[in-house]
């Protein structure tokens, strides 16, 4: 495994492209099977085999700032709360009730416990049991062992990730991965939306830059370049970056003195299923959860970037307001239409080319771990 490049040497790369007008590539032509897309049976392994057990990004650490502040959701098709302790550790639970399953978070917000809707059983932040009404009524009822279920949950990166099987890792995933989020980072708003579409094709349409001059024409792509990307992979994660035209103001700054911040958009793919994408004035990150073959729910955080200054909210805002309105609309609405069209029966498989490889590098880890081989 490798990290990726600093930014003095992603420049210095970025600007050898743009005088011989290459790009990153590979050798690889990459063909999915369509039906891959479309069988139950497959996604189910997808959650169960793979997502399940891989640590996943939940949220940023920054959705937990305070004690008793929690986040519940579904996590590969698993309903999860995860809590910040009275000791400021992060818990994951699963978010049932022990006494007859009822959920007992909903959303996000801040608790001293977490009380059943259904009838009242109430659990201290850690997880354990605290109070039974009418406990008399359970005769030999053992609180100590029916607290909430625990899910393995670290924080690391900026990150809350959970793991809610055996995980598939012999080593951590997260070796030489970047701070994804930093400690200056303010959360600004998590929204959760679901998507008719596959969750991979979602995915796809993060991982390459080969669409841009057609699907971005008055958006993205007068601020940016036809096919020019960096492409780099630390295991089975990668990291895809969107040079803006504004980097070539650097060709004539030594290379030690490059500042890189705001010239490029760099895309973070960290396995399976969550993208963050750095942009000019904020970081998005984006975890993308399987419903159905035909359904996704995106689960967005929206935060403001690193060492952003007073202005940093305000800035943020108006960048996250005109790439959700333009680029990101654009490819939500060729991720409907490819969905459409994926019961046609018009493609036996899907094709990436040599400009596509993050996304066959997705693939070929996704089926290395379906069938139980080493992941990258």
């Amino acid at each position: 495994m490798s990290g990726f490049l600093d930014d003095q040497d992603a420049a210095e790369r970025i600007l050898n492209h743009v005088e011989n007008g290459t790009t990153d590539h590979s050798d690889e032509v990459w063909r999915e099977p369509v039906a891959n897309y479309l069988n139950p049976a497959r996604l189910a392994c997808e959650t169960d085999e793979v997502m399940r057990r891989t640590p996943i990004a939940y949220c940023p650490s920054a959705a937990l700032p305070d004690i008793g502040s929690y986040v519940a959701r579904e996590s590969a098709r698993t309903p999860l709360v995860v809590v910040r302790g009275r000791d400021k550790k992060v818990r994951a639970f699963k978010n049932a009730c022990r006494h007859r399953g009822t959920q007992v978070a909903e959303g996000s917000g801040c608790a001293k416990a977490f009380v059943c809707p259904y009838h009242g059983w109430t659990y201290q932040l850690d997880g354990s049991l605290k109070q039974v009404p009418h406990e008399e009524g359970f005769p030999g009822f053992d609180k100590s062992v029916h607290g909430l279920v625990p899910v393995d949950c670290e924080e690391r990166l900026g990150m809350v990730f959970v793991t809610q099987e055996k995980s598939l890792w012999k080593e951590s995933p997260f070796q030489d991965l970047p701070q994804l989020i930093e400690s200056d980072q303010k959360l600004m708003s998590a929204t959760e939306v679901d998507l008719d579409a596959n969750w991979k094709v979602h995915l796809e349409s993060f991982l390459e830059g080969y669409h841009i001059r057609f699907a971005h024409p008055e958006t993205f792509y007068p601020y940016g370049y036809d096919n020019l990307n960096l492409i780099e992979f630390c295991g089975s994660h990668g990291r895809i970056t969107y040079p803006f035209r504004r980097i070539e103001k650097l060709a004539d700054v030594p290379k030690e003195k490059r500042n890189i911040d705001g010239r490029v958009t760099f895309v973070y793919h960290v396995f399976p299923n969550v993208v963050i994408t750095v942009l000019s004035r904020h970081t998005n990150i984006v975890i993308i959860e399987p419903v159905t073959v035909d359904r996704t729910r995106v689960v967005t955080y929206v935060l403001t970037n690193a060492g952003g200054g007073e202005d940093a909210a305000a800035l943020a805002e108006r960048d996250h307001s005109f790439v959700t309105q333009t680029g990101a609309a654009e490819d939500i609405a060729l991720v409907k239409s490819i969905q459409r069209s994926i019961n046609s029966d018009a493609n036996e498989h899907f094709t990436f080319g040599h400009y596509e490889s993050l996304i066959a590098h997705f693939h070929r880890n996704l089926t290395a771990a379906l069938d139980g081989k080493p992941i990258e």
